[in-house]
Order: C-alpha cells, then sequence, then structure tokens
C-alpha cells in the first residue's frame, strides 16, 4: 500500500483528500504546516509527497526541496493559483507535477498513479499461470511463445501482475486506463478490454484462472498471484 505524505493547512481540504485517497486505497499521512512536515520526514518513510504550495510558516518549495533531499520521492504541488511563475518554479525546485485547485478526484489520482510508476524500480521478470511478462523489456509470452497486446491490453495486465494480492475495482482500473489512454474510458470500453486480454492470456477465457471476477466489486488476479 502506498504511502501519501500530504502537506497541506486547509482542514476540510486534507479531509476531505485523505478519504479519497484512502478509498482509493492509499495510506494518508497529513502535516498541516512546513515545520510539522520537517519533523515526520525523518520518522516515517513516504512513497509521494503532496505538497500545498501555500502554508502559514513558510511554503511548499522549501517542504518540496527537504523531501527530495530525505526521501527523494515523487513531489506533486497543489496550488490555488495557476499562474505561470508558479508552476515553473515548482518544477525547477524538483517538482514531479503541479494540480491547480479545484482539481477534479479522478486526474489528481490518476495524476499520483503516473508519478508513483515513473519513480518506480525497473522490475523483473514476472511468472503466473503459465504466463510470463518481463516488464523491463515489454515482452508478454505465454507457454514460452510471445503474444501481441496493444498499448492499453499491457497496461491492464501490468495492473494486475503490479497489485497480485489485491482485488481492483472498476473504477480504479477506469483511472488507470484513462490515465494511459490520455481519453476518458467507459465502463463499456474496460469490458471490452479485459474480454480481448483474457482471449489472449487465458487457456479458456469462457472460464479464466488468471484474471478472475469479483462479482460486485472488480477482478483480481488468480492463480498463486504473481512470483518473480
Amino acid at each position: 500500500m502506498k504511502h501519501i505524505f500530504l502537506v497541506e493547512d486547509d482542514m476540510a481540504i486534507a479531509k476531505n483528500l485523505s478519504r479519497l485517497l484512502t478509498g482509493e486505497g492509499f495510506t494518508v499521512t497529513h502535516a498541516p504546516t512546513m515545520q510539522q512536515a520537517f519533523d515526520m520526514l525523518g520518522k516515517q518513510r513516504f512513497d509521494l509527497g503532496l505538497v500545498d504550495i501555500s502554508l502559514p510558516d513558510g511554503n511548499g518549495f522549501t517542504v518540496c526541496t527537504e523531501i527530495k533531499e530525505v526521501q527523494d520521492i515523487p513531489v506533486i504541488f497543489l496550488t490555488a493559483s495557476g499562474d505561470e511563475a508558479s508552476v515553473v518554479t515548482g518544477l525547477n525546485m524538483g517538482g514531479d507535477d503541479y494540480v491547480t485547485k479545484p482539481f477534479r478526484p479522478r486526474e489528481l489520482v490518476a495524476r499520483i498513479r503516473t508519478a508513483l510508476r515513473r519513480s518506480a524500480p525497473a522490475s523483473s521478470l514476472f511468472e503466473v499461470g503459465g504466463l510470463s511478462v518481463d516488464t523491463a523489456a515489454g515482452i508478454v509470452k505465454k507457454d514460452g511463445a510471445e503474444i501481441a497486446l496493444s498499448a492499453l491490453e499491457y497496461r491492464l495486465l501490468l495492473i494486475f501482475i503490479c497489485n497480485p494480492k489485491t482485488v481492483i475495482t472498476r473504477e480504479r482500473l477506469l483511472n488507470e486506463l484513462w490515465d494511459a489512454a490520455g481519453e476518458f474510458v467507459t465502463n463499456n470500453t474496460l469490458t471490452v478490454y479485459i474480454k480481448r486480454l483474457r482471449e489472449k492470456i487465458e487457456n479458456d477465457p469462457s472460464n479464466p484462472k488468471l484474471i478472475l471476477t469479483v462479482h460486485g466489486t472488480g477482478y483480481r488476479l488468480g492463480d498463486g498471484h504473481a512470483e518473480k
């Protein structure tokens, strides 16, 4: 479970963000001031910083610098100002992305997942039920023979491979595929891609063993989970 470090002085925004991110499967630790953020950085390990630019005892740029020095994790700025100077300053100081308030929840979650993927170390070979996935080379093989997947089919498979013991909701899959495609992905589109992926990787698509349906919730990886 990825740990998000939220630095935000507006308690209402922090509460809503924490609820949103927790619902998306993240752990969230909140610091309302720059000094409290500094104190927490030395005590806990985080995976990404979500930092407001305007803080009561300083600014998010300074917090970003400290985060990068202490933990070297991605930082996304939250800013109420859309002016170019603030954006450029944040990116020049090591920020990985920014979101202007008021932000769209799905867009924010998609940007967080993108930043986390970019910062993740290169994975090795994963194997599950006769299927092997070399994420470094982008090669998928079934019983030793390479199979061709579209970009979205491959992205969909990676979501399951990288979350082997997790039930993944349809909403989360929609968010991830929307981010990868750069366009809105509908429920019907998701159903089509699940069907196409099963047709390529399952021995019997009508009785899937690798991508299992969890009725009323979403899907999960089957066949004993993915192993490196």
